[in-house]
């Protein structure tokens, strides 16, 4: 496999720089003009890819179009040779990026004279490898798709189609059957990469007829898994949080707990809540053919899988599996935040990946140990970006909220951000917890407080309304990734919510991977979730203006500005098309 993860495109004759960046399952594209600024004439970047091994270049396609000579609004999806991207950069997501070889990329400069006529400039293109495994047989970064609220969505699958795909209370999911004639597909599109490698984790832990498997589990409703660990019997030993609702007689976690008593034995499960909650969301395998862990913020439940934004990681290997298996011990051993905090597993341990610097801790840690503020600290330290995308902010005054404050107010700091709830310190009218809510803090500093609900509704044309995925927060991540185009690239990411409670009273665990390739893959994942709801917005604000959202003409046919002016009179936006590319 190429180590290749960010490539350039080669053709000197080009008036523009291309530059694509490895995602897992995606592609980040991005462009910057050579020399000065782009003439008025130029209309944005046509955009085609061809598959490994294929004859052909297929067209990303544009639901934006560029008004009618009579200003009605063209509806269909359009390749971007008639209707270009307006952007400096795009993300991708290719029909199977699991396949062997290299894909290749070529954008093309798209012009329009004063007759409204499209011509084409000298193209760039560029090659690399998006297959699955980040680092083969050691470390897999893993995402959901997470956009049921979205015109993919509407188009696969329909905007009416979410009651019959996902069970409307979560305490009836191990009991739900989708109905929805193409459930099977449509959840595996949802649950995109997370859910098959997690699954496929389990299928080889039952067909290793040796191996042993240890799992801590925070949400348990989705009927796939408990199946799997049921097949497993004995040879699972399971800890299933019993905070709050989870607790209760009626849960999906105690229905859970109960089918699995009966299948691995009284002795193999036990129900625990540390601090405050057992969040952990992980699963060790150690077989003589399988060694694996997974961790990161999925959730094995119908939300986590099919409608939140979730990442995961599959960590392979001896020591992966000794450390996290350790913790497990520890956690059954200890149902006490002082008791926990007092074993080895509540410190930094380092993974022993090959070519990875990667470590990890379990919480809850000692007040004397805690984390929180040393990652504040290093969010501080960032040099040239910040990404984050962080559920539950909300809920974290302190260290993190401050730390992010500061950056999002130093100039030399390029940040993007988003959390699922109102953050006080950064928005003065912070929205009332009782609604969930997106919050997307753009470059500039300034942070937009939306309601995905909200968005759905206002939706002008060419769009379709969108399903809004019903109750609970959509947005689920947990990391942080500083200074990814530098060799100190690092990520903070796991089951921890970055706050006082998960530093010292929660089970959790937090990984810092201080790698480019992965730092790349979380921040293309940060980016395309921002661009997610950043769109959302302005589909918002156009149809409350009672506008279209359309491609903008050059000044030769219409006058004003051309639509890249921003990118080169904005601070800000300077730096978003230079950063990338």
């Amino acid at each position: 496999m190429s180590q290749a993860f960010q490539v350039e495109g080669a053709n000197q004759q080009a008036l523009f720089k291309l530059r694509i960046h490895r995602g897992d399952g995606m592609a980040l594209v991005a462009m910057n003009w050579k020399n000065g600024k782009p003439p008025p004439d130029f209309v944005g970047f046509a955009i085609e890819y061809k598959e490994p091994g294929g004859d052909r270049f297929f067209s990303l396609n544009n639901r934006i179009a560029f008004p009618k000579a009579d200003g009605s609004v063209d509806k269909g999806k359009r390749p971007t040779r008639l209707a270009p991207i307006q952007k400096f950069r795009w993300v991708h997501f290719p029909r199977n990026a699991e396949m062997d070889g290299q894909f290749i990329y070529r954008v093309t400069p798209v012009f329009m004279n004063e007759l409204r006529e499209l011509s084409y400039g000298d193209f760039q293109e560029a090659s690399l490898e998006l297959r699955r495994e980040t680092y083969p047989d050691q470390l897999n970064v893993a995402y959901t798709h997470g956009f049921v609220a979205s015109q993919a969505f509407v188009d696969k699958y329909s905007s009416h189609s979410i009651t019959t795909l996902l069970p409307a209370k979560a305490d009836d999911g191990l009991n739900f059957t989708p109905s929805h004639p193409k459930a099977q597909t449509a959840l595996a599109w949802m649950g995109f990469e997370a859910r098959s490698a997690i699954l496929e984790v389990l299928d080889q832990a039952i067909a290793d007829g040796q191996a042993e498997v240890r799992a801590v589990l925070y949400d348990l409703n989705e009927p796939g898994v408990v199946t799997r660990l049921e097949k497993l019997g004995s040879r699972l030993k399971i800890i299933i949080d019993d905070s709050d609702s989870h607790g209760a007689a009626h849960s999906a976690e105690t229905q859970a707990a109960e089918r699995l008593v009966q299948s691995a034995g009284p002795d193999h499960v036990k129900r625990q809540h540390m601090g405050k909650l057992q969040h952990n969301k992980t699963v060790v395998v150690d077989g003589p053919l399988n060694q694996a862990v997974v961790c990161g913020s999925t959730n094995q439940s119908w939300r986590g899988f099919f409608v939140q934004n979730n990442n995961a990681i599959v960590l392979r290997g001896t020591k992966p599996v000794k450390i996290f298996r350790q913790a497990f011990r520890h956690y059954w051993e200890n149902d006490s935040a002082a008791g926990f905090g007092a074993t080895t597993s509540a410190a930094w341990q380092d993974l022993g990946l090959g070519g990875v610097d990667a470590k990890v801790c379990f919480n809850p840690l000692s007040t004397s140990n805690g984390v929180l503020d040393s990652i504040a600290g290093d969010v501080k330290g960032a040099e040239s970006s910040l990404f984050f995308s962080l559920a539950f902010l909300y809920q974290t005054p302190g260290a993190i909220q401050k730390a992010i404050r500061a950056i999002k107010d130093d100039e030399k700091v390029f940040s993007y951000g988003i959390s699922d709830r109102a953050i006080n310190l950064l928005v003065e009218d912070a929205t009332d917890d009782s609604e969930i809510v997106v919050d997307v803090q753009k470059p500039d500093g300034t942070v937009t407080t939306v309601s995905p609900s909200a968005l759905q509704e206002n939706v002008p044309e060419p769009f379709r309304s969108e399903s809004s995925g019903g109750s609970g927060n959509r947005m689920h991540h947990k990391f942080i990734v500083i200074d990814f185009d530098k060799p100190t690239a690092r990520v903070y990411m796991g089951s921890y919510n970055f706050s006082k409670a998960a530093d010292t009273s929660n089970g959790e665990n937090l990984l810092l991977i201080k790698d480019r390739r992965i730092a790349v893959s979380y921040m293309i994942e940060a980016l395309r979730i921002f661009d997610h709801y950043h769109f959302r917005i302005s589909q918002s604000r156009a149809n409350e203006a009672g506008q279209n959202l359309l491609l903008k003409l050059p000044p030769g046919v219409c006058g004003g500005e051309p639509w890249w002016s921003e990118y080169y009179t904005d601070a800000r936006k300077i730096v978003d098309r230079e950063i990338f590319a």
